[in-house]
C-alpha cells in the first residue's frame, strides 16, 4: 500500500506534465481519446529527436498517463484514462483566462486560439467561459473559429 499524501503522487503527476513536448503529445493523444498514436506520428509531429521523445514518453508511462501497445517493431501510445483529456481542457482554459486581457493581435492569444480542439464535455463550460472572456476583451477579430470540443 502506497502511504504517501495524495497531494505528494499529485505532485508527481504535475512534475510529469512539466515539459512542452510532454503536452504537445498528450493533446496529440487527447484529440482522439479511443484511438491510439504511433511513434511515427509523435515523432512528426514533435520534431523532437527519438531518443527526446522516448524519454518523455517514458516520463508519461511511468505516471500512468500513458499506456503503449507494441505490433513488431510498431509502438503505438494512447491515453491511459480519459480524464487526462479533462485535465487538458481545465489548463487551456485557465492558459486562455490569463491571456484574456491581451491584445487580440498578441501572439500569445492567437496562437492559443489556433491550437486543435480538445474533447471534454464535462469541461466544456470552463473552456467556453474563459473563450467568452477572450471574445469580449479583443479589440480586432481572430480569423480563427472558436476552440470547438468533440463531444464524447
Amino acid at each position: 500500500m502506497d502511504t504517501q499524501p495524495l497531494y505528494a503522487i499529485k505532485a508527481k503527476l504535475f512534475k510529469s506534465l512539466a515539459h512542452p513536448v510532454r503536452i504537445q503529445v498528450l493533446e496529440v493523444l487527447a484529440a482522439d481519446p479511443g484511438l491510439a498514436a504511433p511513434v511515427s506520428r509523435l515523432l512528426e509531429v514533435t520534431g523532437t529527436e527519438p531518443s527526446a521523445l522516448s524519454q518523455h514518453l517514458g516520463v508519461l508511462k511511468r505516471v500512468g498517463v500513458v499506456e503503449s501497445t507494441r505490433s513488431g517493431n510498431a509502438v503505438q501510445y494512447q491515453l491511459a484514462e480519459p480524464l487526462v483529456a479533462e485535465l487538458l481542457v481545465v489548463a487551456r482554459a485557465f492558459l486562455l483566462g490569463h491571456l484574456a486581457g491581451l491584445d487580440a493581435d498578441d501572439s500569445r492569444l492567437v496562437a492559443a486560439r489556433h491550437l486543435p480542439a480538445l474533447p471534454g464535455a464535462s469541461a466544456r463550460a470552463v473552456l467556453e467561459a474563459a473563450l467568452a472572456e477572450t471574445a469580449r476583451n479583443e479589440t480586432a477579430p481572430i480569423e480563427a473559429a472558436p476552440i470547438e470540443l468533440a463531444e464524447r
